[in-house]
This record gives structure tokens, C-alpha cells and sequence, in this order.
């Protein structure tokens, strides 16, 4: 296994602004190593660091370790933050950060179905205990929602044709691994398209990727939720692997700093919408060349970062 390389790490120390006696949220743990950092900088602070994989919460318990007394652990959905800071009775955050990636870790185990460069069952949860599967998603979902959800989370412009693929090879038998999957993908598509740099099925096993885990509802709930637990000041830090969830972030953060909702005619405003965010950049920080060399996993990364305000 790879050692992990948190992407974007500086940039997201310094978009933080990290203070030693704050309280900060990391939620998207992962293999700890955005909080690994955050936790050495913290004195009398406090580090909440939340995932959803069970994996992820053993490995962190050991690599945060020698800060035990600063770092509290929680299972949990990011989408449900305001929750789980109201149970650990915290009422405001001085920073979160949220890298929506799926971990490196993850991609490598086999077995957890993420990757299709490997064999294994048609899994995908990022929550082991969560009920539906992507062998769930390929043998159940009608044909057209597949070609919904292939077309809009994954920008797939094959979209109809795998989706009528996926249909037509389940009627002779259910598809079990990810590598049937890929070849029912590759079966679908134009030799043209198959000759392309990127891997013909990253797309579709994007796409199916989110649909398990509902990740675009989680992000706005976790948006919403974030704001809310802020305080004045605090920064939210959140890293992005493609453009779908880049614009919804980018979009999120300018609805909240736009303020007022009300139609452009109406002489004052009734909606009594105020800013609660200002973006710290205009444009979404990418990784430098450097860290594209040492670590490729960074090259779609996009960081936002936006103040409470």
C-alpha cells in the first residue's frame, strides 16, 4: 500500500488559518493526514476528525494517537455535523475542512469495489454498514435512471448506450463484480472512445460511486449544516475531485455571499436574506506542478475556501 499524501495540504493549513487554542473540524478523515497536521498545531484547541468508513476511524485512532487529548474521533455522515457537534456539546467551529475524494486506501482495497482497475464485488459504500451497494444500483435501477445518473454525475456522453448495455446483460445474468461491469462499459462504447487516455469506465464507476452514497445530498447538507456551526471568522476549507461537485460547492459559497434573494425590481428587500460567506479567492485554488509530480491523485483536486461572515 501507497503512504498516504493529503493533497492540497498547505494551501489548506494557510486557508484555515489555524489558531493553537481553536476548535476545528476535519470531515473527511480519511487517513488522517489533513488532520494529523492540524492536530500538531493545536495547543489548548480541539480537533474533531469524522468519517463514515469504520477503516478510516481505526487507522486515524493510530496515527493520532500521540495527540489523544486534543483529537476526538466520530463515526458519522459529514452531512450530519451540526448533529454531531451538538452531541459532543460544541456550538461553534473555528474552521472545517472536507476533501470529497475517496481516500487512496479506499481505491486500493479491492474488495471495497471502488476501483476498476481490479476484480472484486460491485460494492462502493463508503459506509460498510449502509444498506445499498453498487450491485444494487447495476441489478435494480431501471434503464433510465441509469442513464440519469451515468449523464449527471458522471458527465458520461455514452451515457444511453451503457445504460442499455447495463439493462440487457442483467436479463442473462446478474452483474456481481466490477470487472464485468467495466466490460459491459467497454462493450458499449465506440473503438474511439476506448482508444482515449482516460480509462473508459472512470466515468460510470464515478457516477455510481455517488449514486450509492448519495454524495451530492450529503455535500448540501453538509454545506448548509457548516454554515450554521461556523462562527464569525471561521473558515470553511473544502477539496474537489471533478467538476460537478466543484460547482456545487462554488455555487453554494456564492448564494451565501450574494446575501439577498429578492427578484432585482423589488425595491427593498422582503427575504431578509443576509451574506453569511465571503470567499477568501475568486478562483479555486489548484495544486502546483510539484505536488502534481509527487502525487498524481492531485491533479483534478480544487480547493474553496470561504469566511464566515
Amino acid at each position: 500500500m501507497q503512504a498516504h499524501i493529503p493533497v492540497l495540504l498547505e494551501e489548506c493549513l494557510e486557508g484555515l488559518h489555524l489558531r493553537s487554542a481553536g476548535i476545528y473540524v476535519d470531515g473527511t478523515l480519511g487517513r488522517a493526514g489533513h488532520a494529523l497536521e492540524i492536530a500538531k498545531r493545536l495547543t489548548t484547541g480541539r480537533l474533531i476528525g469524522i468519517d463514515r468508513d469504520m477503516t478510516a476511524i481505526r487507522a486515524a485512532e493510530e496515527r493520532l494517537g500521540a495527540f489523544s487529548d486534543r483529537v476526538s474521533l466520530v463515526h458519522g455522515n459529514f452531512r450530519d455535523i451540526g448533529v454531531i457537534l451538538e452531541r459532543l456539546d460544541i456550538d461553534r467551529a473555528d474552521g472545517m475542512l472536507f476533501d470529497l475524494g475517496v481516500s487512496s486506501p479506499q481505491l486500493e482495497e479491492a474488495e471495497r469495489g471502488f476501483s476498476y482497475m481490479q476484480d472484486a464485488p460491485l460494492d462502493m459504500r463508503m459506509d460498510q454498514s449502509a444498506a445499498l451497494t453498487a450491485r444494487d444500483v447495476v441489478n435494480t435501477w431501471g434503464e433510465e435512471q441509469l442513464r440519469r445518473i451515468l449523464y449527471e454525475y458522471g458527465e458520461e456522453r455514452y451515457a444511453p448506450r451503457i445504460a442499455k448495455a447495463i439493462v440487457k446483460a442483467r436479463e442473462a445474468m446478474p452483474i456481481e463484480t466490477t470487472g464485468q461491469l467495466v466490460d459491459i462499459i467497454k462493450s458499449a462504447m465506440p473503438g474511439s472512445a476506448l482508444r482515449e487516455k482516460q480509462h473508459p469506465a472512470k466515468r460510470s464507476f464515478q457516477a455510481i460511486r455517488i449514486a450509492v452514497n448519495d454524495e451530492l445530498g450529503a455535500v448540501e447538507d453538509m454545506l448548509e449544516a457548516a454554515v450554521e456551526r461556523l462562527a464569525i471568522g471561521g473558515r470553511l476549507a473544502v477539496i474537489s475531485f471533478h467538476s460537478l461537485e466543484d460547482r456545487l460547492v462554488k455555487n453554494a459559497i456564492g448564494r451565501r455571499e450574494r446575501g439577498c434573494t429578492c427578484p432585482r425590481d423589488f425595491p427593498v428587500c422582503v427575504c431578509g436574506f443576509r451574506p453569511t460567506l465571503r470567499a477568501v479567492s475568486r478562483k479555486a485554488i489548484l495544486p502546483s506542478e510539484q505536488e502534481i509530480a509527487d502525487n498524481p491523485r492531485a491533479r483534478s483536486a480544487k480547493l474553496r475556501v470561504a469566511e464566515r461572515v
